[in-house]
C-alpha cells in the first residue's frame, strides 16, 4: 500500500512517516518502480504500536527502545517492565510540575484584581528576577517550565 493508505490504515500521519523513516525509528519503506514508498501490512502493524506508545507518552527514544524489545523474541519482560516504570515516574514528575504550575498561576490570579488598573500581579511575578517572586520570595523553576 502506499503511504496515505499506511497513514490511514495506521492512525499515523503520512509525514510522522516520513519523519520515522528519515531517524531511523522505522526501515526505509521498500519503492516502487515509480520511486513511490511502499507499505506492508508489517509495516501498518509497527506503526499502530509506535502511535499506541506515543497515545502513552512514550518519546521517540523510549519508543525506539520498546521497539527494540518488541522485536526481540528472547527479551526479558523485566526490561520491558523497568521501561514502563521509568515512564510513569517521569509521567508522575511531570503531572505534579504541571499541578504546581496551575496552583501558581490560580494563587496570581486571584490576587488580581482583574479590574481597568494597570496593577498585575501576574505580571509582576513573571517580570520579577529568575528563582524569585516579585516580593523576593523564592519561585520554583517547575512553576514556570525550563528557563
Amino acid at each position: 500500500m502506499n503511504i496515505g493508505a499506511a497513514a490511514k490504515a495506521s492512525g499515523v500521519s503520512a509525514k510522522m512517516i516520513r519523519y520515522y523513516e528519515e531517524i531511523g525509528l522505522i526501515p526505509q519503506a521498500g519503492r516502487s518502480d515509480a520511486g513511490y514508498r511502499i507499505y506492508s501490512e508489517q509495516d501498518v502493524h509497527m506503526l499502530r504500536f509506535i502511535r499506541r506508545a506515543r497515545d502513552l507518552g512514550f518519546a521517540v527514544e523510549g519508543i525506539h527502545e520498546l521497539l527494540g524489545l518488541w522485536r526481540d523474541q528472547s527479551r526479558r519482560s523485566a526490561d520491558v517492565k523497568r521501561l514502563a516504570l521509568a515512564h510513569v515516574a517521569d509521567l508522575r514528575r511531570r503531572i505534579a510540575e504541571l499541578e504546581d504550575m496551575a496552583s501558581t498561576l490560580e494563587t496570581l490570579a486571584e490576587a488580581c484584581h482583574g479590574n481597568t488598573r494597570p496593577d498585575c500581579p501576574i505580571l509582576s511575578e513573571l517580570e520579577a528576577p529568575s528563582g524569585t517572586g516579585a516580593h523576593g520570595r523564592a519561585v520554583s523553576k517547575a512553576r514556570f517550565g525550563p528557563v
